[in-house]
Order: C-alpha cells, then structure tokens, then sequence
C-alpha cells in the first residue's frame, strides 16, 4: 500500500536531487561546505580526506570523482569561493558612497575586516601560499580582486579624487600592501589591535596618494 500511494503521488524526499547534473552540484557543494569548516578549524595540514568526506555526507570515490587532485584541488575550490566572496563583500562596501576616494577607503577597510574572520583568515591568508604556491594563489587573488582595484582607482583618478598616474600601477601597489596588511592581521597574535593598526596605515597610504579636495 505504501508503495503504490508513493508511486502515485511521484514524491521524492524534499533533499534529493532529481537530475545528475542536481545530484552533481549538490555532492560539489558539500565537498566544498565541509571541507572549508574543516580548514578553517584546522588548517589544510590538520584536515584529512575521510575527515571532508565523512562531513560531507559522501563517499571517498566521490571526492576524487568531481576533484581529481583531491585534497589540494578541493583546497583550491575553496579558495575561489572565498575570495569570490570577499570580493563581493569589497563591492559592497564601496558602493555606500558616491566620492571614488571614500569607495577605496571602504573598500580596503572591508578587506581588512574579512582578514579577521576564521575562514579567510586561515584558508585564504596563512594556507593558501603555501599550500598552492605563491605564484597560483597571486593568480587566483588577481582573477577575483584585482579587476575590481584598478577600476575603482581609475574611477577615482578620473574624477581627480587620486593624482594622477597610471591606474594599473597605482593598484598593483594598493593590492601588494593590502595583501601584507591582511597577512599581518592574520598571523597576529592579536588580530584585533593588527587590524586597527594596518586601518590606520593603509588610510595614511591612500591620503598620500590623494587628489584636491572638492
């Protein structure tokens, strides 16, 4: 009888995907929740492989089956994920005021502050130079970060709020000292008085590089 109402009714339980491509995503997004809770608590070295999987509710097969690489790979995913976030979270504080040279000042202190929070404290900040390289963790912080500097230096040399110069080069060095500033907060042994003091540093960098005032 329960079969045949089930059958009838063609319900399928509220959590289970209903495509390959759904159950897909959904085994990708649990790889990448679990393992990003478990590297942040953690540390990439701290974290094993039945550890992310068994979290994640899936088998080991399906670990290797969507991540190749395995671990460093899905330590990768995670990484994008973050700073596609961070990214976004820079965007957003900049977006709360119309003066180009204010939008950087709130963007970089967004910055900062995401340089407090567990996750991209540790996964984005400390593991992932030495867990990816140095070369492929710049690569991936310029795909998601760097675009969004140099237009926001652009905006605000065209509108005379930062001298003059070339926009590129100004947030190439605007990126590297936010970086190191993020990377001190994040290795402090106390990451509150870090991050007050690397605010104030990097507000003094941008007012030396600042255009008349309206």
């Amino acid at each position: 009888m329960n079969v045949k109402s089930r059958k009838s009714t063609g319900a399928e339980p509220a959590t289970r995907p209903r495509t390959k491509a759904a159950q897909r995503e959904a085994t990708i997004a649990a790889l990448i929740d679990a393992a990003r809770e478990l590297f942040a608590a953690h540390g990439y070295a701290g974290v094993g492989t039945e550890e992310i999987v068994r979290r994640a509710g899936v088998t080991r097969g399906a670990l290797y089956h969507h991540f190749r690489g395995g671990k460093e790979e899905l330590f990768r995913a995670v990484l994008v994920q973050l700073s596609a976030e961070t990214v976004q979270r820079v965007a957003q504080a900049a977006i709360a005021t119309e003066d180009p040279w204010e939008a950087l000042v709130l963007g970089s202190e967004a910055f900062l502050d995401a340089s407090v929070t567990p996750d991209v404290q540790r996964i984005m900040l400390i593991d992932g130079p030495s867990v990816l390289g140095w070369d492929h963790w710049r690569a991936i912080d310029a795909d998601y970060g760097f675009g969004l500097l140099e237009t926001a230096v652009r905006r605000a040399m065209d509108a005379g709020r930062l001298l003059p110069a070339s926009a590129k080069a100004v947030a190439h060095v605007l990126a590297g000292a936010l970086d190191e500033a993020a990377m001190v907060v994040a290795r402090a042994d106390d990451a509150s008085a870090a991050r007050q003091e690397m605010g104030h540093t990097v507000r003094r960098l941008l007012e030396g590089l600042r255009g008349p005032v309206p």
